[in-house]
């Protein structure tokens, strides 16, 4: 394994422009509940049916009710060192985003700022109705009001048959079309579009480097595949880039 760390790093080293794409897996580190694994939210909930329009527009209570629950849950739960070696990489000027498949906000509170939530944020809130965006401090209480239009605020999350932000993927691929190396940590390789975003950086000769407690559909093309946690295996790679 120190090898491995050993060849990361040195493709760190030559690296220009690196980015980062994580998922539930350097989350769950910080005890963060995650929808599939055992031990995951699926298996208490149904997010086909909490997780969609039609059941906001159906019974917002419910909804806002589920959400609420699940900021309780996360607004318990600190970053973890994984968060923090990239939040120090940023500030180090090495690494340039965190594109990330997680709502948590965990990136932001260790003090990430180049963060790309693809999926959203589970503490934004935007309008149902006008283009009034926020974000909340603490768990909602009740179904949370627009100031400017007194609708409904829903939560600033992708759900269920809705399409990605089209802002938000026109910086990712900008990201990745000027990546020369990826380092993907703590994500199944599973979900779309997300899981094709390391082959994009590779198929224009960049590097991946995978960081996962076990092999995805991803690691037959990663250049460097580190077993092991995220919150152990980027203190590592960080003490081997010193």
């Amino acid at each position: 394994m120190n090898e491995r760390i050993e060849e990361a790093a040195e493709i760190i080293r030559r690296t220009e422009y690196l980015v980062a794409l994580t998922g539930a897996g350097i989350s769950k580190e910080s005890d963060v509940p995650t929808f599939r694994g055992e031990n995951g939210l699926w298996r208490n909930y149904n997010p086909m049916v909490l997780a969609t329009p039609q059941a906001f527009a159906e019974n917002p209570k419910l909804v806002w009710e589920w959400y609420t629950w699940r900021q309780g849950l996360i607004g318990n739960c600190d970053p973890n060192p994984g968060h923090d070696v990239l939040s120090k990489w940023e500030k180090q000027g090495f690494l340039r985003t965190v594109i990330t498949q997680n709502v948590d906000g965990l990136h932001r509170r260790a003090n990430s700022e180049n963060v790309l939530e693809v999926h959203g944020n589970l503490w934004a809130v935007k309008c149902t109705k006008c283009a009034y965006r926020s974000r909340l401090s603490e768990p909602a209480d009740g179904i949370p009001i627009c100031p400017k239009c007194e609708s409904y605020l829903r939560p600033d999350v992708v759900w269920f048959g809705e399409s990605l932000d089209q802002e938000i993927m026109r910086s990712v691929y900008l990201e990745l079309d000027n990546a020369d190396c990826i380092i993907v940590v703590g994500t199944s390789a599973l979900i779309q579009p997300a899981a094709s975003f390391p082959l994009i950086v590779k198929q224009h000769g960049g590097k991946i480097i995978e960081m996962n407690i076990e092999q995805t559909p991803l690691t037959q093309h990663a250049d460097v595949h580190i077993s092991g946690p995220s919150g152990v295996m980027l203190p590592k790679l960080d003490s081997a880039l010193e």
